[in-house]
């Protein structure tokens, strides 16, 4: 057999094998075209299954990233829903995004901070965690990450080369307080974070800073307000600015602590009656002021709105951002998966923030680039007039 008959043989396999898998992709849209499949997609959802299908069988390129036009297609079609609250996340992303939600972090345990020439300066370090176990100590200079110099301005984009996967291994260059040098290899691991931080201010004045509404964060808020309390606090800011929310339990939780009893939340699904959380009797008495700006959503919009509605408690800051529904994150056989919304919330008297927010008593801009709940943070400093008065 010469070669040209080979080589025609071939060309015509090639064909009759594309006709088939045509004819294969046809025939499973006809099948979902009838009966229960039709009844529950409809033409719409059927009409996605086709084009996978088409796309799978029928496409030019038989290498083409499907998985890659997945991601793209399912995000676009959350989008097209319209609410800017749901959201898709690949298989990566929902993996991440129940890691951050569980209050973890993938790394070594430190904190740092930028401002040394040398590197990065440790200001703190996990006990027990991966540095902490390879012998970093508060004070230490970070002055290279794998062999990469973290001095100047350098330091801030090889500080991000300290995270990594779990599992993984990075080596930490050090300059000692007495001047020594030493390495530390530290291999990364998952390790709890606190949502929750406080202090005692000026006047007996406490302070906590709530940064979500992730699993854990009603005991952490709790256990930093009751230590104030025992230092003998005599009022109370709470900080929620920036704050993304989080679980609608831990809210729920988090408002019961705090004000008395009375109705502190309102939930309406759309598959299920109106729910109105009720607060019991127990509360903090202590005079308090929230802070806020545009990033504060969800959960912490939510806490701000029902402190002031129960207890008249005044609101310093920024703007809110005005949101009004509720998200369940639904996985996906594809490892990823969807978040809609599926529920409508409100504060206990069943008042809506959407489309209007939060509007602060005392409306006031961050003054530059302040760190929050520094010293030089003037909405801090507008709060504490609020309660020194």
């Amino acid at each position: 057999m010469d070669e040209q008959t080979v080589h025609t043989q071939k060309k015509k396999r090639r064909r009759l094998a594309g006709w088939i898998k045509m004819l294969i992709a046809v025939a499973a849209t006809l099948v979902l075209s009838t009966g229960a499949w039709c009844l529950l997609l409809g033409s719409d959802g059927l009409a996605l299954v086709q084009t996978f299908l088409l796309a799978r069988f029928a496409f030019v390129e038989a290498d083409a990233d499907l998985t890659a036009a997945v991601d793209q297609g399912l995000n676009a079609f959350v989008q097209g829903l319209g609410d800017r609250w749901s959201y898709y996340r690949s298989a990566e992303q929902y993996q991440q995004l129940k890691t951050t939600r569980a209050n973890n972090y993938v790394g070594v345990g430190i904190t740092v901070n930028y401002t040394r020439e040398e590197g990065l300066l440790v200001l703190s370090v996990v006990e027990g965690g991966p540095a902490d176990q390879a012998g970093v100590v508060p004070g230490d200079i970070i002055t290279a990450v794998d062999g990469q110099s973290a001095a100047g301005e350098a330091g801030r984009e090889i500080a991000d080369r300290i995270q990594g996967e779990e599992g993984t291994q990075v080596v930490l260059t050090l300059l000692r307080e007495d001047g020594s040098t030493a390495e530390a290899a530290c291999t990364r691991a998952i390790l709890r974070k606190s949502s929750a931080s406080g202090k005692m201010l000026e006047d007996g004045i406490g302070y906590v800073r709530l940064e979500n509404f992730y699993s854990g964060s009603a005991g952490s808020f709790q256990a930093e307000v009751d230590a104030l309390v025992e230092q003998g606090a005599k009022g109370l800011i709470i900080d929620v600015r920036s704050d993304p929310g989080g679980y609608v339990a831990e809210l729920e939780k988090i408002l019961d602590y705090l004000l008395p009893e009375g109705p502190v939340f309102t939930q309406k699904p759309r598959w299920w009656f109106q729910s109105v959380y009720q607060s019991d009797a127990d509360c903090v008495d202590l005079p308090m002021a929230v802070l806020v700006n545009g990033g504060t959503y969800s959960a912490a919009e939510l806490l701000a709105a029902q402190l002031r509605e129960s207890a008249g408690t005044p609101i310093v800051g920024e703007l809110t951002s005005g949101k009004g529904y509720s998200q369940v994150t639904f996985p996906l056989v594809n490892g990823g998966g969807v978040g809609l919304s599926t529920a409508t919330y409100c504060t206990g008297s069943g008042h809506s923030l959407i489309g209007e927010g939060i509007t602060p008593d005392v409306e006031l801009a961050l003054d530059g680039e302040a760190p929050l709940g520094g010293e030089n943070d003037n909405q801090l400093q507008a709060a504490l007039e609020l309660l020194r008065g």
